[in-house]
């Protein structure tokens, strides 16, 4: 598991912006820093990944780059997810993509709810490298049905799950519920309250991202 924030580095502004309550406000700065902190975890997580030799034409002769042996595919789960997404393209601009419309279904009186999912746009994924994208690790329920989800459009040779905040509930669950993935984090929180929201965390991502919604 790598955690951006136990290295001090100036992803700790973004991070502290993220979760500031009067910054929150600026929604277009909250994207801009989900955003960077997709592009920073983007980078770490191609140190791991395989690469080839390959020739350059330069003007004035050959460069020889170890360049990636295969692209990913980097999966988005809606909505909250687009601006972290994008940092991820920025990067692997070449990757196939694949988007999931998972979502929170209506609580109980316990406040026990089920992950609703009506949307999957995704390529072929045998034999690919997934990255799974996601800005909040709450309870671990919508990744794990995300995969799941997907295994029936191919089996992945290796599997990447990104988040920005996660709880330790969520990570313990995913250790149970999926196959051997690595997982990156911008930053560990240890609780839930029982709603099933990160604490601290940082609120609803979707919604100070894009506004309330209904």
């Amino acid at each position: 598991m790598f955690i951006l924030h136990q290295t001090t580095s100036v992803a700790n502004h973004f991070l502290a912006d993220l979760r500031d309550v009067h910054v929150q406000k600026d929604s277009m700065r909250f994207r801009k820093n989900l955003e960077r902190i997709g592009e920073i975890l983007a980078y770490e997580i191609s140190k791991q990944m395989d690469y080839v030799n390959r020739q350059t034409t330069t003007p004035l002769g050959i460069a020889e780059t170890k360049l990636l042996r295969q692209q990913p595919v980097l999966v988005c789960i809606l909505r909250a997810g687009l601006p972290f997404y994008q940092g991820f393209l920025n990067f692997f601009d070449e990757a196939e993509n694949a988007f999931i419309g998972a979502y929170r279904g209506k609580p109980d009186e316990n406040y026990q709810f089920e992950i609703e999912m009506h949307y999957t746009a995704t390529p072929n994924l045998e034999g690919k490298t997934l990255i799974l994208i996601d800005p909040m690790l709450a309870s671990g329920k919508s990744l794990a049905k995300t995969y799941h989800s997907l295994t029936q459009f191919g089996t992945p040779a290796k599997l990447h799950v990104a988040c920005v905040i996660a709880s330790q509930t969520g990570v313990n669950f995913l250790k149970e519920q999926l196959p051997t993935h690595q997982l990156w984090l911008g930053d560990l929180d240890k609780d839930l309250n029982s709603h099933s929201y990160i604490v601290p965390g940082l609120g609803d991502a979707g919604d100070l991202a894009f506004g309330n919604k209904l």
